[in-house]
């Protein structure tokens, strides 16, 4: 199976900010969990992070042709209120899984409203970098490998 990982603003900076909330792993921590992953499952992983909100549609749209059999994207604040990237998740007919580090319900208000969930197949929140794995392995049971 082919999954798109995809990783929106800040999250480069694991490790680095707010340490309290997203852990002390940094993000290459992160890309090694996931290729480990890819390697026990037999997946191919590809992982793309961008701070920049056009990138991610772009990576999205790129997902419909490239034979991506499924995404996993954390959209970090762009959660909140991308609607190009909620229409761009919605375009695509492969499964979604949209995923959280931290519980975004336990924390500020705007952080509870996530308006690109809907065009996601499950949404995945508060199990930290596991949360990634967990989407895999969704994606995985949904295509019955």
């Amino acid at each position: 199976m082919k999954i798109l990982i995809i990783n929106g603003p800040n999250l480069n900076f694991l490790g680095i900010r707010e340490k309290n909330i997203y852990g002390t792993q940094d993000y290459d921590y992160l890309l090694q969990m996931i290729a480990k992953k890819g390697e026990e499952t037999g997946c191919t992983i590809e992982v793309f992070q961008s701070n920049h909100e056009g990138a991610i549609i772009d990576r999205i749209q790129d997902a419909y042709f490239d034979g991506t059999e499924g995404i996993v994207i954390n959209p970090g604040a762009y959660t909140h209120y991308s609607y190009a990237i909620h229409d761009a998740l919605a375009s695509v007919t492969m499964p979604k899984v949209e995923i959280h580090i931290s519980d975004i319900t336990n924390r500020e208000e705007f952080r509870k409203v996530s308006v690109t969930a809907p065009a996601c197949d499950k949404q995945i929140y508060g199990h930290g970098l596991s949360g990634y794995l967990e989407a895999v392995d969704f994606l995985l049971e949904r295509q019955g490998k």
